[in-house]
C-alpha cells in the first residue's frame, strides 16, 4: 500500500468504520449470548467463562477466542513501516480490512514506536534485538510449506537462528506455558493487570485470551493450566489499558479494552482503545 493510497483509506475508515466507530463498548457483547462457544465464521469461535477466582474488581470473565490458523492470513502492521503514526486497532482493522486485530507484544516506553523485543514483518525490522528473557516467539507468514500459518515458538526448544527465514512476520514474548505445557511462574515483581496471551491448543488451534479485571500473572497462569484445551506455548502480549482485541466477523462485533495496572494505573475506568506502534492482524482467507 502506497502513502496515497494509506492516506485516503484513513479518510475513508473515519466515515464508514464498521465496528463501533473506535469507542470500545460492552453493547454489542451483550446482545449476544457467549458463555458457550459461538461460531462467528467458519473456522472461528468466541465464548466467554468465569475466572476460577473472583478478582477484587470488574466482572472476572475471560474471554476466549479460538482460531484454525490455516484458515486466515496472519501479519503484523507496524507505524514505522508507513508513516510512523499509531492507530487503535478500530483504525488499523479499517484500513487494512481485518477481521481480527490484537497488541503485536508490549511496546517501549522510551520509543513509543518501537516493540520492547524483536519484532519483524517481511522486510522491515521494526525492533531487531532477541531479548534472553523473552522466551517465546508468534511467528506468521510461513515462507515455506511445512510451516503452519501461525505457530507459537518456544525458544528454548527451537534454534531461531536457523529457523529465521521461514516465516515472514516474528513478535518476540514473554512465556507463561512452555512447548511441553508446563506452567512458567513468574518470579519478578508482583503485580495484578488486565492481560491478553496468545496459546496453542493440544486440538491445532490458536488461541487469544483476555481478561479485564486484573490478575496476577500466575494467577493466570494457573487458570490456563486448569483449562481443558491442554494450551502450550503461552506468550503475554500485553497487560494494563493499552491491551486491545478487536473481533469484527459476520456482524459480531467484539471489543475488548484492558485497563488496571498495579501500583502505575489503579483504575477499571478506561473506556477506549490506545493507539498502538505495533498490531498482528487477522483476515480471512479468500477462499473461505
Amino acid at each position: 500500500m502506497n502513502m496515497k493510497t494509506l492516506i485516503v483509506s484513513l479518510f475513508l475508515l473515519v466515515l464508514l468504520s464498521s465496528c463501533g466507530g473506535g469507542k470500545a463498548s460492552a453493547q454489542d457483547v451483550e446482545r449476544v449470548d457467549y458463555s458457550n462457544w459461538t461460531t462467528l465464521t467458519k473456522g472461528m469461535e468466541y465464548r466467554e467463562i468465569d475466572a476460577p477466582v473472583k478478582s477484587f474488581i470488574g466482572d472476572s470473565k475471560i474471554s476466549i477466542l479460538r482460531m484454525n490458523g490455516g484458515l486466515f492470513d496472519f501479519n503484523i502492521f507496524s507505524a514505522t513501516k508507513y508513516d510512523s503514526l499509531p492507530r487503535d486497532v478500530h483504525t488499523w482493522a479499517d484500513t487494512f480490512h481485518l477481521n481480527v486485530a490484537f497488541n503485536a507484544g508490549m511496546y517501549s516506553l522510551s520509543k513509543p514506536l518501537s516493540s520492547r523485543a524483536y519484532l519483524k514483518s517481511g522486510d522491515h525490522v521494526n525492533n531487531g534485538t532477541l531479548l534472553e528473557n523473552f522466551n517465546l516467539m508468534l511467528a506468521m507468514n510461513p515462507r515455506v510449506k511445512q510451516r503452519d500459518e501461525v505457530e507459537i515458538l518456544d525458544l528454548t526448544c527451537e534454534n531461531f537462528t536457523e529457523m529465521n527465514d521461514q516465516f515472514g512476520a516474528y513478535a518476540q514474548g514473554l512465556r507463561m506455558i512452555d512447548c511441553n505445557g508446563s506452567p512458567m511462574y513468574w518470579k519478578k515483581k508482583i503485580q495484578s493487570c488486565s492481560m491478553l496471551i496468545a496459546a496453542e491448543g493440544e486440538d491445532g488451534n490458536f488461541y487469544l485470551i483476555f481478561c479485564r479485571s486484573p490478575y496476577t500473572h500466575n494467577q493466570m497462569i494457573d487458570f490456563m493450566i486448569g483449562m481443558p484445551y491442554k494450551l502450550r506455548n503461552a506468550i503475554y502480549l500485553e497487560g494494563g489499558p493499552e491491551t486491545s482485541l478487536l473481533i469484527d466477523v459476520n456482524g459480531h462485533c467484539i471489543e475488548k479494552v484492558g485497563s488496571w495496572v498495579s501500583d502505575t494505573w489503579e483504575s477499571d475506568a478506561n473506556n477506549h482503545f490506545w493507539r498502538l506502534p505495533n498490531i498482528v492482524g487477522v483476515k480471512k482467507i479468500k477462499y473461505n
